[in-house]
Order: structure tokens, then C-alpha cells, then sequence
């Protein structure tokens, strides 16, 4: 499974185990909070001064090497 920048937050969570580790790395130390569950990963990456981008890319490659 390929993920998108639209995808909300909770539902990256739920895709693979290793995305949480990921995107906390990235910064987004709020993952359990209820109200990021419903923002899109390019909201949070906005919100975080992340290049939203770079970080669906890296999560792409880490998903695919697992498949």
C-alpha cells in the first residue's frame, strides 16, 4: 500500500506499525491527540514546517522494502 498526503493521520496510524515511529521522528509528537486524528498529513506536515513531500516519499520507500 502506497500512502498519499491527503490521508488523514488516524488512518496512516492504522496502516503499518512502523509509520507512528516515523512521523515522530519527524516531529509530530501529537499523534495520539484526538484532534490530529482528523487532520490530513499535509495539514500536519504544514503545522510542523515539514516538506510533506520528503516525508511521503520516505514513508513509501520504508513501506515498500517491507513488502
Amino acid at each position: 500500500m502506497q500512502i498519499s498526503k491527503d490521508m488523514l493521520i488516524g488512518q496512516l496510524i492504522q496502516v503499518d506499525e512502523s509509520i507512528p515511529p516515523i512521523l515522530m521522528r519527524a516531529g509530530m509528537h501529537c499523534l495520539g491527540c484526538p484532534a490530529s486524528q482528523g487532520e490530513s498529513l499535509e495539514e500536519a506536515c504544514m503545522v510542523h514546517g515539514i516538506d510533506c513531500d520528503t516525508l511521503v516519499s520516505q514513508i513509501n520507500e520504508i513501506l515498500a522494502a517491507k513488502a
